[in-house]
């Protein structure tokens, strides 16, 4: 769910050894041992930030794999062991809590954390915090729009039930496509969809201290909408079986009206189905009321120093550079990463490759992170498996279930993150 990672990535990750190298390179230069997923064109970044520290460190690219799940075990296991060639640590924005409660990243205070928050969107900054103290840096950032058949309806719908009625008229008038795509399957992306709509609906899921269910009268209405959605006869077949690659081949193939996805399809349009996007138009998610404006899930990454680190200040400065706003602007041209800096996207060069930007950017400034909690990775366990498949949901009582699932989760009863 983050932006579109590419072969080059892969082809890093043949070449970049997971053998970290030791605390110091040639002519004793402070070797920063960087763990993060594959993201096209990011040695490029770390090449810059190599040469314009001087000899004062050298950042090194241990690429993770692909996955998230993967990235998370191997990180795990080497901060468990208490390994010390981990300086800097690229995470999935819901890990930061969970590594911040272990102890195994550092707190960014002073003028290192003033750095970090200065220009940074609220909702990524959000991301990165751990008991309202900051943990991370927040590198990239990401929200799913609404994409649609500009030649099959006038205007985007603004909520979910005007989506699912334009929909069923598309379909009732015998017009192909017709179909709302979006991601259903037993996984996070379900989590996503869950979450967005408690989110819009002004509900929680737990409690500001991470500690405590709560599934309030938001979660319900959430659950309403899920239940509809998954029953109005406009959804893919394959919608409880649905990732986000398995949305956005359907949309580009002429299969949806309406596409709800993180913004890396619209590259992906561009090169692969052109016809498509110049069909295409692209809005704010859908909220749940018309008088309430949509909240949307933050997605993206956090870079963190590992509390093992031999270099912790260098790897404190090295971030610095890594996310700065050029390297950020060279990313989300380059590899499709959206900025977590606000004023990178009024530059000209982001125009042409986020036409969507005045939009997301709309979206960011109120985002909703996912549950804060260190049990995170265990309360998406149990919520994918409740809410699959969502023709399947029962609001009040599928609300209930989850309240006692989740704390279950939260309190690490029986559950296998």
């Amino acid at each position: 769910m983050r932006a579109r990672v590419a072969a080059a990535g892969a082809a890093l990750a043949l070449t970049a050894p997971m053998a970290a190298c030791g605390s110091d390179g040639e002519g004793g230069v402070p070797t920063l041992n960087l763990y993060q997923f594959p993201v096209e064109s990011f040695q490029h970044v770390i090449d810059t930030c190599n040469q314009q520290a001087n000899g004062r460190y050298r950042v090194v690219y241990q690429v993770l794999p692909r996955t998230a799940d993967d990235q998370r075990v191997q990180m795990v296991r080497r901060l468990a062991a208490e390994d010390d060639s981990m300086d800097i640590l690229g995470l999935d924005v819901t890990w930061t809590q969970e590594f911040a409660s272990a102890d195994w990243i550092l707190e960014w205070t002073g003028a290192d954390k003033a750095a970090i928050e200065d220009g940074t969107l609220p909702g990524p900054l959000a991301s990165a915090e751990y008991k309202n103290r900051l943990y991370a840096a927040p590198n990239n950032t990401n929200v799913q729009l609404l994409w649609y058949r500009k030649d099959l309806v006038s205007s985007p719908p603004k909520t979910w039930d005007e989506m699912i009625s334009q929909a069923q008229r598309l379909k009732s008038a015998g017009k192909k496509p017709f179909q709302i795509l979006t991601m259903g399957a037993q996984y996070e992306g379900l989590v996503v969809l869950f979450n967005s709509l408690v989110a819009s609906a002004g509900g929680h899921v737990v409690d500001d201290s991470g500690d405590k269910a709560v599934m309030d009268a938001g979660t319900v209405k959430a659950l309403r909408v899920m239940k509809k959605l998954a029953t109005s006869g406009v959804v893919s077949p394959s919608f409880s079986n649905s990732i986000e690659d398995d949305v956005r081949l359907a949309y580009q193939s002429g299969a949806g009206a309406f596409e709800v996805n993180w913004p890396y399809v619209y590259a992906s349009m561009q090169g692969d189905a052109p016809q498509i996007l110049a069909k295409t138009g692209w809005a704010r998610y859908p909220a749940i009321d018309a008088n309430t404006p949509s909240v949307t899930t933050i997605g993206g990454s956090n870079m963190a120093v590992s509390a093992y680190s031999k270099h912790p200040g260098l790897a404190f400065e090295a971030i610095k550079c890594l996310r700065n706003a050029e390297n950020q602007e060279y990313l989300a041209i380059n590899a499709g990463q959206a900025p977590s800096i606000e004023a990178v996207y009024d530059r000209p060069d982001m125009a042409k490759a986020y036409p969507m930007r005045e939009t997301l950017l709309e979206e960011l400034k109120d985002a909703a992170p996912r549950p804060r909690t260190p049990a995170y990775q265990n309360l998406s366990t149990v919520v994918a498996a409740e809410l699959s498949p969502p023709s399947a949901i029962d609001p009040q009582r599928t609300a209930d279930s989850l309240r006692t699932s989740i704390q279950k989760a939260i309190d690490s009863q029986g559950v296998l993150p």
